[in-house]
């Protein structure tokens, strides 16, 4: 079983309308999508925003429907002033930028018993490298830092990239890597970048959000294809 999931229901919607034929499982507040793509059996869902429902979410499809991969897709927004809006970034590792026990000695981004980046899967992330290649998109590499807060302060921003060396912030990625760390799941997070970090220019979210959920869709099955 493969999972995959999105943080909105925007980002798996493209993956249903293409799947066409589903079963839908209500379960833990959220819709859980069946499915079967190529001979291989696939568990979809969104999320909905934040890190502990992107942690609930993932620990679900692992533990109650017996996914043995995870691939996670969304958007992202910019911490390195090199990534313009629609870049397709996946992250080699996660932290949580807002996770702060400073007080006691301890490093931004740790506690005790867990890693402070969370490395994603080598194997699926050599996967996604040789798809993007086939089809002609540049896809990227970086850490992504991951926290219960959309950043849009300038402040904000430098301190995270200066402080984990991070490329992208999001609001779900490093739960669900946590998730999967700790229950020996393999998984790949792939994210779009929606705004510069400079600010970058104006432009239609809704708009951006569908066209990047549609090849994201497309890049997500190619991987399961070849899994």
């Amino acid at each position: 079983m493969i999972a995959i999931l999105g943080a909105m229901e925007e980002e798996v919607a493209p993956l249903l309308k293409t799947l066409g034929d589903y079963k839908e499982v209500k379960h833990a507040n959220n819709t859980f999508y069946l499915a079967n793509f190529k001979g291989k059996e696939l568990v979809i869902a969104y999320s909905k925003i934040g890190k502990v429902n992107a942690a609930l979410t993932a620990t679900v499809m692992i533990e109650k429907f017996g996914a043995t991969k995870l691939l996670f897709t969304g958007v992202a927004g910019a911490l390195n002033e090199n990534l313009k809006i629609g870049d397709m970034l996946y992250a080699s590792s996660l932290v949580q930028h807002d996770l702060d026990i400073t007080a006691f000695g301890h490093p931004y981004g740790y506690v005790p018993g867990t890693s402070i980046f969370m490395k994603s899967d080598v194997n699926l992330n050599a996967l996604a490298a040789k798809i993007a290649k086939t089809k002609g998109i540049n896809l990227l590499e970086g850490v992504i830092a991951t926290g219960d807060q959309f950043v849009c302060n300038g402040e904000r921003k430098e301190w995270i990239k200066t402080t984990f060396k991070a490329d992208a912030t999001e609001m779900e990625g490093a739960s669900v890597a946590l998730v999967c760390e700790s229950l020996g799941v393999p998984f790949f997070i792939l994210r779009a970048i929606s705004d510069e970090a400079g600010g970058g220019a104006e432009f239609d979210f809704d708009e951006f959000l569908q066209s990047s959920a549609n090849i994201s869709a497309d890049f997500v099955l190619s991987m399961v294809e070849e899994l």
